[in-house]
């Protein structure tokens, strides 16, 4: 496969880079050399509490219109098949290109679709080697989407050893960043089985893993990621795991479905905690490296919307659970969803950030979640910042179900993404469409945030993807407000008889039943189908919400020729997140295909790059060692797909 990098040259004049803030590394490159200070991005979230937040601010609200494409570094993979793969008709493929690179004392670390691990130089996107854990003769990931990968960590030693940490599926890879090898010191031949002291056997094939690992000091500690259509008995469970970084040695393992005699086990009823699987950590993770204090989004338990085989509350599914990180003892949690029916994950790493709320400065985590709200807690005590009041849902009327009879609901701040959905909601382009729609949703259940899964099919709003999804939010720590990309997208719930020799319990999410578009394939409801929202967390008001990014094939649609609809976005749909600077912006492309940045005070769009392909990663920026501030972000989806970096227009051809 080729691995290269284009370059684009821009001609002008050399401009000066002033930075200050946190965020600064130093210290010494990987080949012995001195580093000089600047701001980087040493971890996926730009810091262990995932704020996605740069003091950077050479790219900025007056210079933001100058940004233009400098390097592109192709990943070269493809679609692939053969005889030496498990089943051969069966070929292999990229899914999107999720990666956001890291950046340490003047490297770049990405890991593609495939899982490789480049190393490229930051101001030329030139590979400086490349490591390939093959995982692509194991056939088909079983996860719906293609091979994804979001990133890798970096450990640093106090004696001055590396090692870029990946997790591909059931493995952890230690690797040397000078030479791109396995350190042959760690574990087996330099990486370890991450399903060998799980709470029961697996099949390896159903273990993946998408998101970085967290370090903390000597160890590194990562959940795991379990395909939502894998539903038996004992599928794989979700267990948070940590290692030692030099030997791979598990140091501690936390349950999140507890077994006897752990806090929780009678939220599981019936000897559900024995059986049902799930409830695991997919999502990225963050950390209060100062406290040591680690931060996990928990998902659902299996079935996602049939919960008869597993009555309780089920803890710690669909919780904020705080660990400490030494340990791996439990400090707090709070539950979000109890026996959840909607595949309302927490999706996302809380973000970490101080506020001040009514004369009372707070250390508070942040949670985005699938539900539209965002849950808002000291990080220390886990006490909610604002009230959290527990109202009635609607009951369930599948049998042998028994839903929560009240969920959680945070009085502030104000929902991101809209909660039920109503006749109100359904799209308006011209009265002939909204009377198609309309006969649509009304053979279903519209009764609001919380509705149970039903036989005859309940629209349930945010939809399965979300509200918040994976790519989280950007925390302003000089503001103290949050950004959010939401997804306005609703999902039918439709349950059916199971399959018994297919899944565990009686009923499961009926497949045939899913789709609220209309034939023609727009979308049941009215945009904008993504938004941006900013909450003011020293207030716990919003601050503005605009859409986010562009639709095309709803504006281009042949339904809608000659309907004007206005010259606002209509918003996507898409999980990916945003980034905020120093220089006054808010960057993302929440699943388009642009680039955009907005006025991080008002939500004015100042920039917008066309990138050819959608981009479904979270953007980042660093300054590099030539001085340059670049934001990149990855582009494609299956083939193509290839990093993006922008720089000033002045600055792309500066010399070392």
């Amino acid at each position: 496969m080729p691995d290269h990098p284009r370059m684009f040259r821009a001609a002008g004049l050399l401009a000066c880079l002033f930075v200050a803030g946190p965020l600064l590394a130093a210290g010494t490159q990987p080949g012995g050399g001195a580093a000089e200070e600047r701001v980087e991005w040493p971890t996926w979230g730009g810091d262990p509490g995932s704020t996605h937040y740069s003091p950077l601010a050479h790219i900025n609200r007056e210079s933001v219109a100058r940004l233009r494409p400098a390097w592109e570094w192709d990943t070269g993979e493809a679609p692939l098949s053969g005889p030496r793969l498990p089943v051969p008709d069966n070929p292999v493929r990229p899914g999107s290109f999720e990666n956001t690179p890291i950046v340490r004392d003047g490297v770049m670390y990405v890991s593609t679709s495939y899982n490789r691990v480049a190393a490229l130089d930051p101001d030329t996107g030139e590979p400086k080697w490349i490591y390939d854990p093959r995982i692509t003769e194991w056939g088909q990931v079983p996860n719906g989407t293609g091979f994804v990968h979001r990133g890798v960590a970096l450990w640093e030693g106090e004696d001055g050893t590396r090692r870029v940490f990946l997790n591909t599926r059931w493995r952890l890879v230690s690797i040397d960043p000078i030479t791109g090898e396995p350190d042959p010191s760690f574990g087996d031949g330099g990486e370890i089985d991450l399903t060998a002291r799980l709470l029961w056997p697996i099949n390896r094939l159903h273990y993946t893993q998408t998101s970085p690992p967290v370090i903390f000091g000597d160890l590194v500690i990562l959940g795991n990621g379990v395909w939502d259509r894998f539903v038996y008995e004992r599928d794989p469970p979700g267990n948070v795991q940590a290692f030692d970084v030099r030997t791979g040695e598990l140091v501690w393992s936390f349950n999140l479905i507890p077994q006897p005699g752990e806090f929780g086990n009678d939220t599981w009823e019936d000897g559900a905690w024995d059986r049902v699987g799930h409830t695991n950590v997919w999502a990225p993770m963050s950390l209060d490296a100062e406290r040591g204090l680690l931060y996990l989004p928990v998902g659902t338990p299996s079935n996602d919307y049939y919960g008869g085989h597993r009555l309780g509350d089920n803890l710690f599914a669909e919780a904020v659970v705080c660990l400490d990180a030494r340990t791996g003892a439990r400090v707090w949690h709070y539950q979000t969803v109890r026996h959840g029916l909607w595949d309302y994950d927490l999706p996302a790493a809380p973000a970490l950030l101080t506020i001040r709320v009514d004369g009372r400065t707070i250390d508070a985590v942040a949670a985005p979640a699938k539900t539209g709200f965002l849950y808002v807690f000291d990080r220390v005590s886990g006490e909610p910042v604002w009230p959290i009041e527990d109202r009635p849902v609607p009951a369930s009327d599948v049998p042998g179900e028994r839903a929560a009879a009240t969920q959680p609901f945070p009085t502030r701040p104000p929902p991101f993404a809209k909660q039920g959905f109503t006749e109100d909601d359904v799209l308006d382009f011209t009265p002939e469409l909204r009377e198609e729609a309309l006969a649509i949703v009304r053979q279903y259940r519209m009764d609001g945030l919380f509705a149970p899964p039903s036989l005859q099919g309940t629209i349930a709003n945010p939809g399965i993807l979300g509200g918040a999804n994976w790519g989280g939010a950007a925390a302003d720590p000089e503001t103290g407000i949050v950004y959010i990309k939401a997804n306005e997208f609703p999902s039918l719930l439709a349950i059916t008889e199971a399959d018994p020799d297919e899944t565990e319990g009686r009923y499961w999410l009926d497949r045939d039943r899913r789709t609220l578009n209309l034939p023609n394939g727009l979308p049941i409801n009215k945009p904008p189908y993504g938004t941006l929202t900013a909450l003011d967390l020293n207030t716990g008001e919003q601050v503005f919400q605009v859409p986010a990014g562009n639709n095309s094939l709803v504006r281009n649609h042949p339904a809608l020729e000659g309907v004007n609809l206005g010259p606002e976005r209509l918003g996507v749909v898409g999980a990916p997140g945003p980034m905020v600077t120093g220089g006054g912006l808010v960057f993302f492309s929440g699943g388009a295909d642009h680039l955009f940045a907005l006025d991080k005070a008002t939500g004015e769009e100042l920039w917008a790059w066309p990138l050819g392909a959608s981009s479904y990663a979270n953007p980042m920026t660093y300054e590099s060692p030539r001085g340059v501030q670049y934001v990149v972000i990855a582009v494609g989806r299956g083939q193509g797909n290839r990093l993006v970096a922008f720089a000033l227009d002045d600055e792309a051809d500066r010399e070392p």
